[in-house]
């Protein structure tokens, strides 16, 4: 039997035996598999191949929901996680809102290029994974490249409920990455760079070393600039650091819980009106596409903020039902939690500045956010985080910057723009893109 074949096999189990128990339910299922190496000395330090399957049940009885779990697809356990989930489910609060409301959609997706044949060597992928800690270790001042790898995971889900709906999706996806830790006359600097792609082919182990190699050489000699206000671009991988951190302004489910600051604000300015920002269900070499989301709803492109204006939150079923608005397809839940909202692909829109408009003058250029998560307030906006980067003019580097911390206020950032650059660039994860943003002043700590 085929792991899809014993996967459908488990929920038709599940989903019969809910509906013996006058319920109603979503089933996640998914095998993965995943393989990665990484090198030490010379040598190979990890040759980790794994494979598993997980499936998880939300059920919705009396409506009162709960969700349970089972990493064996066994009857017996499937069995238990079920009766897990329903005796749960007693002792939830009534919620009206929450419903298995997707009703016979049978999507797969079809887009050929997240799912490509491999038939690379496994010597080759060996070959690779020495070559990045060698291609690191063999230049100048590098003492060694402490974090290194390739790695690849293959993936299958379904997604299936008592309303007829079933919904599959594959994927495979390869990484590379390489650090370097460069010592000179007694200081050390650390940095990286990570390469994804759909095709083993298209990693970019040149990439990651000398990445990582040149930025920690670069920033050697890095001090703090004076303390004051200065004009900030943040690097594209840094940009989507601190987007995350304040994800929650976004999202439906906060604002249910009363708990995201812009949950009143939908058809309000939020953001200057340079900024439009998109969620993309597919953007061309994009690593979170797939044609449907945690609940079986085909994803769509939904406009966040356009020209500044708020124009929609992300959206479950749930939160629709809760706000009375329309559902984004934006349903985010595996296997083992419970019902939540995210993006696929966040897009902010080129503007119309050329290089030389973005970078006139003096500003920072931050690389690096040091505890992005950690210092930062989702509710009032308020941030400060360690970072590193470079004092710039006219788009030149002038001098490395470490030791400095950055603070601001989010929301008030996203007013104080200065120019949009023309050209997108996306993050390294290639689920977040975005141009240069000139931001026009933000608190620098420094000497």
């Amino acid at each position: 039997m085929s792991e899809q074949q014993k996967l459908q096999q488990a929920i038709d189990h599940v989903l019969s035996a809910v509906r013996d128990q006058g319920a109603e339910a979503d089933v996640i299922a998914s095998n993965n598999n995943s393989f990665s190496l990484k090198a030490n000395k010379g040598e190979l330090d990890e040759y980790k191949v794994t494979s598993g399957q997980v499936i998880g049940v939300r059920v919705v009885k009396d409506q009162r929901v709960a969700t349970s779990y089972s990493e064996s697809l066994e009857p017996a356990s499937l069995d238990q996680m079920l009766t897990n989930a329903l005796e749960s489910a007693r002792y939830a609060k009534v919620d009206e809102h929450q419903q298995i409301s997707c009703q016979n959609s049978k999507i797969t997706t079809d887009i050929a290029e997240i799912y490509q044949p491999d038939n690379t060597p496994v010597d080759d992928k060996i070959a690779l994974a020495l070559s990045l800690e060698q291609g690191v270790t063999s230049k100048p001042h590098v003492s060694s490249s402490p974090y290194n790898g390739f790695g690849e995971t293959e993936s299958h889900t379904l997604i299936a409920n008592t309303k007829g709906t079933l919904c599959q999706h594959k994927e495979r996806a390869f990484y590379c990455y390489a650090y370097t830790l460069y010592e000179q006359d007694g200081k050390q600097s650390m940095q990286g760079g990570m390469s994804y792609g759909r095709r083993f082919d298209e990693l970019d182990g040149d990439f990651c070393i000398n990445h990582g190699y040149e930025l920690a050489r670069d920033l050697l000699d890095g001090e703090p600039v004076e303390t004051g206000s200065y004009s900030v671009i943040f690097e594209t991988n840094a940009l989507s650091s601190l987007f995350s951190a304040f994800s929650l302004c976004l999202s439906g489910v906060g604002a249910m819980k009363g708990i995201n600051p812009w949950r009143e604000k939908v058809g309000q300015q939020v953001a200057s009106k340079q900024i439009t920002l998109t969620d993309k269900a597919y953007i061309e070499g994009g690593m979170n596409i797939c044609a449907f989301d945690s609940e079986g709803y085909a994803t769509q492109d939904n406009i966040l903020i356009q020209q500044g204006e708020l124009n929609t939150l992300l959206h479950n079923s749930h939160t629709a039902s809760h706000l009375k608005v329309e559902n984004t397809a934006s349903a985010a839940r595996s296997a083992k939690s419970s019902l939540e909202v995210a993006a696929r692909h966040k897009v902010i829109a080129a503007g119309s500045a050329s290089s030389s408009e973005v970078t006139s003058g003096e500003y920072l250029e931050l690389i690096e956010l040091q505890g992005a998560h950690s210092g930062a307030d989702a509710i009032s906006g308020e941030f400060s985080f360690g970072a590193s980067g470079f004092l710039c003019r006219d788009g030149k580097r002038v001098q490395p910057v470490r030791g400095i911390t950055v603070a601001g206020n989010f929301y008030q950032m996203l007013n104080e723009v200065d120019a949009l650059g023309s050209i997108l660039k996306p993050a390294d994860d290639r689920t977040f893109y975005a141009p240069d943003i000139r931001f026009s002043r933000l608190s620098i700590g420094g000497k």
